[in-house]
């Protein structure tokens, strides 16, 4: 993704995560900052459980009790961001949805899920 200024509070956590598929895949929890010469830079965006730690009270117990692991987007998987974040492949090349994946025999048969 080209570099562009964002805010990244507002623009990026907890946005929605959207394979190239079209797919939901998950929220941005956390980012990866690369703190260089200049500016911060995003390094990669990290999502799962793990990340809650830091969400007081109820993110580090959720964290505690999840056994998902953290999983790392890298910042160049960006394709675009509007009301969510696009990625450029899918769910599954980045190990996002698998939550997803499990429960979906669960879940079918509900009507307008």
């Amino acid at each position: 993704m080209s570099e562009i200024e964002i805010n990244l509070a507002l623009g990026l956590l907890d946005h929605q995560l959207v394979d190239s598929e079209g797919r939901r895949c998950g929220n941005v929890d956390d980012l990866e900052l690369d703190f260089g010469k200049d500016l911060p830079r995003v390094k990669a965006i990290l999502v799962g459980p793990p990340v809650w730690r830091n969400r007081g009270f109820l993110g580090r117990l959720a964290a505690s009790l999840s056994r998902a692991r953290t999983v790392h987007v890298p910042w160049a998987e960006v394709e675009k961001i509007e009301a969510a974040v696009h990625l450029r492949k899918t769910a599954r090349e980045y190990g996002l949805g698998r939550g997803d994946d499990r429960l979906r025999s669960w879940v079918e048969w509900i009507p307008g899920s």
